[in-house]
């Protein structure tokens, strides 16, 4: 089944993810078919960008998404 999920990049302690469509049987920093946005928690504001034409495409595919990229992808239509 394919999900859309964060994938954490960045270093120690200075987290940034990526939001990405990938396979649910690979681990959470495996690789991924397709980068549709990213997340990054430490900026003020945080920052949420993410690719709603390519997200709505993988949702009418049949792509799960998780719960915080739900989360995060709502507030981004807020914005």
């Amino acid at each position: 089944m394919t999900t859309i999920r964060l994938t954490r990049v960045g270093r120690k302690k200075k987290p940034f993810y990526r939001v990405v469509v990938t396979d649910s049987r690979k681990r959470r920093d495996g690789g991924w078919i397709e980068s549709i946005g990213y997340y990054n928690p430490l900026s003020n504001p945080k920052v949420v960008q993410i690719d709603h034409v390519r997200l709505d495409y993988w949702k009418g595919v049949g792509a799960k998404m998780s719960e915080r990229v739900e989360k995060l992808a709502s507030q981004g239509s807020k914005a």
